[in-house]
This record gives C-alpha cells, structure tokens and sequence, in this order.
C-alpha cells in the first residue's frame, strides 16, 4: 500500500514538472515574440537559447519574423534567419514576412528575405501579394526588389488587377512611374473592364494621371 502511495506521488511530481516544464515553454515563446517588437536583439538571442521555438506565434499568429519584418527590426530579421526561421510562414490572416515588410516600406528586409528564398507570389487571405502592398503603398524602393527577384511587371492578380492597377489606383505616382519604366502594360483591364488609367482618374490623382496619359494610357 506504501508503495502505491509513493508510485502515485511520483506520478504526481512528473506530471506537475512536465506541466511546468510545457508553461516555461510557453512563456519563453511569447516573451520572444516581444523581444522581436522590441528589436532587443539581447533578449532574443537569450530566448532562443533557453529553447524558445523561432517559429513561435502570438495570437494573430506573427512569428517572431514576421512581427520584426513588419516592425523594421533588421537585426532580429537576421537573428530569426540565422536560427532558422520559416522565411515563409504566414500569420492568421495570410500575411508572410516579406507581406509585412513590402507593406511598411522596409526594403533592406525586403532583400534580406528574397536573398532568404522567401516567395514573392504567395498571397494573403484577401488575395494581395507582397508586389501588390509595395505598389499601393507607394513603397518603390521595395517594389524594385521584388521585381529584380523575378516578379513579372504585368502578372494579373486577383480579378486581373496588375500592379499598375493597385498603384494607380491608390494614386502613388512614385511606384506607377516605376512600374512605367520596367515595362507594365497601360492596356491591360481588370475583370470590369477597367484600366490603370480609369482608376486613377476614379483616384483624382492628377500626377498619376499625367504619368499614365504620357505613356499612352486610355480608359
């Protein structure tokens, strides 16, 4: 009887230590997560090294990765790559690190992650793609990366909207000129029947406008 008394406290013990052992996991998994915001590349590197998983989410689901692609943090990114980071892992809503930093105008993380294999086609549970948020955002410099990666110029995407499209539409004459100059097609019209051009002018953008008139853009 003795004996099942003690088997059972031991029982106990390992399950109370494997218990702890799940919520120190946790823990380290979420202060990571923080650490990427931060960009306290110190504090990161010591989660990582108490066993902290790289590929950790918050509840929206960014990883570490994605939180300091999205954040600008240049020397987290390079933390997270280094100890294996999944450069393509996407967050709750579809968004991948490249996304996040296309978007928020970073482009030496921009590079970083192409130079990384990250995809520049996977898209976002609202169909966007990395070259979609660089061009509706005006970030030209990042868009130049993507398509010196690759991207074609004129890839139709969702309901046949062009990059042009997302920029003109937008009214970002910075990424329509440059769209302009790598070659991208005025003609092209997205599954109404729309142009660059007629987006812009539903814009009000007169640079854009002027830009796309003088490539021979019509509605």
């Amino acid at each position: 009887m003795q004996v099942m008394r003690t088997l059972g406290v031991v029982g106990l013990l390992l399950l109370a230590g494997s218990a702890w052992g799940q919520a120190g996991l946790q823990n380290v998994n979420a202060e990571l997560v923080v650490a990427a915001r931060s960009g306290s590349v110190a504090s990161a590197t010591a989660l990582l090294d108490q066993g902290a998983n790289p590929d950790s989410r918050n509840r929206i689901g960014d990883t570490p990765l994605n939180t300091a692609a999205k954040n600008g943090k240049v020397e987290i990114v390079k933390l997270m790559l280094e100890r294996g980071a999944d450069v393509n892992l996407q967050n709750a809503a579809g968004v991948s690190p490249l996304m996040s930093a296309a978007y928020n105008g970073h482009a030496e993380i921009v590079r970083m992650l192409l130079a990384r294999k990250a995809d520049p086609m996977l898209a976002d549970r609202v169909m966007k793609t990395a070259a979609i948020y660089a061009a509706g955002t005006g970030h030209a410099d990042c868009l130049v990366a993507l398509l010196d990666a690759g991207v074609d110029v004129n890839t139709a995407y969702s309901n046949e909207l062009t990059a042009l499209m997302w920029a003109a539409g937008y009214g970002q004459v910075a990424t329509v000129e440059l769209l302009l100059a790598r070659g991208a097609d005025v003609g092209k019209r997205d599954n109404r029947g729309k142009t660059a051009l007629s987006m812009a002018i539903d814009n009000g953008n007169r640079e854009t406008i002027d830009a796309l008139r003088a490539a021979g853009a019509k509605e």
